[in-house]
């Protein structure tokens, strides 16, 4: 689906991070679209709402977020997908962990469990300022707990010791994790000496979104389409995964 769609709410979310809600029906949980700003460029952006009004939340790092950032109600924009693989939400006990902005497209995934008591979650940020979707996690599961690194809100150091701390005061059947990518390497070694199983969903350079350019390839896995989210035992054997990832120009940075 490619569409030009109205922005109809703008949501100031926490520090330098805003929603923008539009009509974009379809699209599973942990999905993704492409989003164009008419005149400066286009990126892909995880949905952090769906259905007939979908979402996409935005923290203003550089010059196409911050042209997100600065859209109003009425402006128009460019969205065509979804696409990717996204979350495969189990029965059983689930465990979320999201960092930072992370926690968007972890939202898909607490609005497709129906029973609250069946999902626990973790929000994790650099300090209060940067904590999202607190009041809309807590609807959808019983247990909801914050990590700060600065511990300005809830508790003091990162989401995965939090989450660690969770793991060894409960049985889960399944982790799902979405952050930063130091944090989600962590994350799987948390869960590997837990001996929980664990899908994380991975951010990578995406040109076209529906794996004809290979500008997201990793180790042979085309992010957009064998992901975004990946299963532990996918990622493991990633040579760049937690360390790398490439820049437009096709050179490695470290993550």
């Amino acid at each position: 689906m490619n569409d030009l769609v109205r922005v109809e709410e703008v949501v100031e979310q926490g520090r330098g991070i805003t929603t923008l809600r539009f009509r974009f029906p379809g699209g599973a949980p942990g999905q993704f679209v492409m989003v164009w700003v008419p005149g400066v460029d286009e990126v892909p952006m995880s949905l952090s709402y769906q259905g007939e009004m979908a979402g996409i939340t935005v923290k203003n790092v550089g010059e196409a977020t911050a042209a997100l950032s600065s859209l109003r109600e009425g402006d128009l924009i460019g969205v065509r997908g979804p696409y990717g693989k996204g979350w495969m939400v189990p029965k059983g006990r689930i465990l979320c962990v999201g960092g930072g902005v992370g926690m968007a497209p972890l939202m898909s995934a607490l609005d497709a469990v129906d029973d609250p008591s069946t999902v626990d979650v973790v929000i994790g940020a650099r300090d209060a300022g940067e904590i999202i979707f607190y009041e809309r996690a807590k609807e959808r599961s019983n247990d909801v707990r914050i990590s700060t690194d600065d511990g300005s809100r809830g508790f003091k150091g990162t989401a995965v010791a939090l989450a660690a701390a969770m793991m060894a005061e409960k049985k889960y059947d399944m982790v799902l994790g979405c952050g930063p990518e130091i944090m989600l390497r962590y994350l799987l070694v948390a869960c590997k000496e837990a001996g929980v199983r664990c899908q994380v969903s991975l951010e990578r350079l995406m040109k076209c979104g529906a794996g004809l350019c290979g500008s997201c390839v990793v180790d042979g896995l085309r992010v957009c389409v064998e992901g975004p989210v990946f299963f532990d035992k996918q990622v493991e054997g990633m040579s760049e995964f937690g360390r790398c990832k490439r820049t437009a120009s096709g050179s490695k940075t470290k993550v």
